[in-house]
């Protein structure tokens, strides 16, 4: 399962809006294809729940699978479905 920190996308203590929206517009989502990913729960910086949501929607783009939490304990909160035949 590959790891996700939403605070490598802070530029700072504190999560602005434009700041964070050009850093998930300018982060390489396409390393997480297929891939089952963990979006790391706790931090240093208070992280607010809209970019939670900014980052999930990205994600799904690209994940076969979300995960929220920590790594020994992972919540699923999404799977792409498989396509029918």
């Amino acid at each position: 399962m590959k790891v996700i920190d939403i605070t490598s996308l802070v530029d700072g203590q504190i999560i602005q809006e434009e700041t964070f929206r050009k850093a998930v517009e300018n982060f390489n989502w396409e390393q997480y294809k297929g891939k089952r990913v963990l979006v790391q729960g706790c931090g240093p910086v208070p992280i607010p729940t809209w970019a939670y949501m900014m980052v999930t929607a990205k994600l799904a783009q690209y994940a076969a699978s979300i995960n929220y939490g920590e790594v020994t304990n992972p919540f699923l909160i999404y799977r792409k479905e498989e396509k029918e035949s």
